[in-house]
């Protein structure tokens, strides 16, 4: 496992290694995404645009306004789906073809560019829309979804394509699923509607789950003898009814309704074109990536994709010195290094290592903002290690953090930092602290742990039933491991206490690989 691990991260790093001349990565800045790509200009620009579009779509269906996004989504497209599926599992042969992480960092997805020929749009954007629908339900519409609907709506919108004037094309089919739906057993709704996918077993009725899912949200949406079933069940859900009664209540007969899914499988499926073009919102700049920052890219991106290894972090340590070297006066790659450090485990990082990278990182750019996070995490580990708890040592950690937050204030990491800060030391949170809290996580609120962390705040200020809201989308959520369910039962604990003075903090990591 060791070796395949080291090979396929050997087999990554050789794209870092490029001199300026051969540099390849170009960067595209919209409205609501930063967009790195190994392609040329042109198909990076057909692919912003239509992301923009998609965007642009689900923001018409769920009413969500359009505008600037300040803390936006950065996506990589890398050449090959088999080098997205080594990102994801560290190994070669994955047959991940793109995938979504929220990390400490923020949230990032990785998609590729190979254009296959099947039926429908592109395996690669049908992978990327479904995991972007994922994240744009959790950033901006704030109500509780069951697992069967998070998937099926996401493999509903993942084959949205644009026809050559933009107008939006709705519910086409999702061909990759046609093996579970027509070769595995047919799940019933009762069991769909109260499982998650993991649940399923075997690879095969996994599929069939997100096949299943797509057609009841397909159905639901289109049958006109449904109309208003599916809002009326998710408001029952949100209410907190029981998901079989909902279902029994809102959609009638469960028998029945499994055996209209089954005939509705069997029938020629509509799909809907939107009359009017979707129109692309803000310009779409694209600029080169030369020297330095170029031949970081995949080293950053192997940092992020292995958040959750220490040893495949470790195994970048090589290439991160050898960048620094032949980059020494670039402040984003010695952030690299230190930032790489730090996500090891406590026996393989170097904490001094990661001490000198960081100092060095603002000595060439002062208000680097997650240069300054890390070193104000830096120094309260040196404090915890010198026992010193004074004021005037928690001002100092405190004190590069702050100046990130000022230096972009819409960047959550620093505000999360800060509030963070307080429950280190012990403290209840200020006032600014949990002002700090409520914004990271209007900025970023698929942070799970940045969530858990608002619903307890919340909690600890009487304020409940917003609490539970949050704890419920953190427990339906397909890939929750657990962390919703015992956020639930810890408010429910908290709501029949009196404990206006004591503050509860924990938490959390997300992910995402479809």
């Amino acid at each position: 496992m060791r070796h395949g691990i080291a090979a396929a991260v050997a087999a990554l790093l050789g794209m870092a290694l490029v001199t300026p001349a051969s540099a390849r990565w170009l960067r595209a800045d919209t409205n609501n995404f930063i967009i790195y790509s190994e392609g040329s200009e042109k198909p990076l620009r057909g692919f912003a645009e239509n992301l923009q579009r998609f965007d642009a779509t689900l923001r018409h269906r769920f009413s969500v306004p359009g505008g600037f996004e300040p803390n936006r989504l950065t996506i990589y497209l890398v050449e090959r789906a088999d080098d997205a599926g080594r990102l994801a599992s560290g190994k070669s042969g994955s047959s991940i073809a793109g995938f979504y992480l929220s990390t400490p960092d923020g949230a990032f997805a990785v998609s590729n560019r190979e254009n296959d020929e099947g039926r429908g749009t592109p395996l690669a954007q049908q992978t990327l829309f479904h995991e972007y629908a994922h994240h744009f339900m959790k950033r901006y519409v704030p109500a509780a979804f069951p697992a069967w609907f998070i998937e099926g709506f996401a493999e509903y919108v993942s084959t949205v394509d644009f026809t050559r004037d933009g107008r939006a094309a709705i519910g086409k089919p999702v061909y990759r699923r046609a093996y579970g739906l027509l070769e595995m057993p047919k799940i019933p709704v009762e069991q769909l509607i109260t499982k998650r996918p993991d649940a399923m077993g075997t690879a095969g009725m996994t599929d069939a789950y997100y096949g299943r899912s797509w057609l009841l949200t397909h159905m639901l949406y289109s049958d006109p003898n449904r109309q208003g079933q599916l809002l009326a069940y998710m408001q029952a859900i949100n209410r907190g009814e029981d998901a079989v009664d909902a279902a029994r209540k809102t959609f009638g007969d469960l028998g029945l309704l499994d055996k209209d899914l089954n005939r509705y499988l069997n029938r020629s499926l509509a799909y809907v074109t939107l009359h009017e073009p979707v129109k692309v919102e803000g310009a779409i700049t694209i600029t080169p990536l030369a020297g330095g920052e170029d031949a970081l890219i995949p080293l950053r991106l192997e940092r992020l994709s292995a958040a959750n290894s220490s040893e495949r972090t470790a195994l970048l340590r090589p290439a991160l010195q050898r960048l620094a070297a032949a980059h020494p006066d670039n402040a984003g790659v010695w952030y690299e290094v230190a930032a790489a450090e730090w996500r090891m485990d406590d026996d393989k990082r170097d904490l001094a290592a990661a001490r000198a990278a960081v100092d060095k990182a603002i000595a060439l750019k002062p208000d680097h903002v997650r240069a300054n996070v890390l070193l104000g995490r830096l120094i309260a580990l040196e404090m915890d290690r010198k026992g010193d708890y004074s004021a005037g040592a928690w001002s100092m950690v405190r004190k590069p953090i702050t100046l990130a937050n000022r230096t972009d204030p819409d960047d959550p990491i620093p505000l999360f930092a800060y509030f963070e800060t307080f429950g280190d030391q012990g403290f209840q949170p200020t006032n600014i602290a949990l002002q700090g809290l409520e914004r990271a996580f209007a900025l970023e609120p698929e942070n799970v742990t940045i969530r858990i962390n608002h619903a307890f705040a919340l909690a600890n200020r009487g304020r409940f039933g917003e609490a539970m809201r949050l704890a419920q989308t953190v427990a339906f959520d397909p890939h929750d491991r657990g962390q919703g369910q015992s956020l639930l039962d810890q408010l429910e604990t908290l709501r029949g206490r009196d404990r206006s003075n004591t503050f509860t903090r924990t938490e959390g990591t997300e992910d995402a690989t479809d």
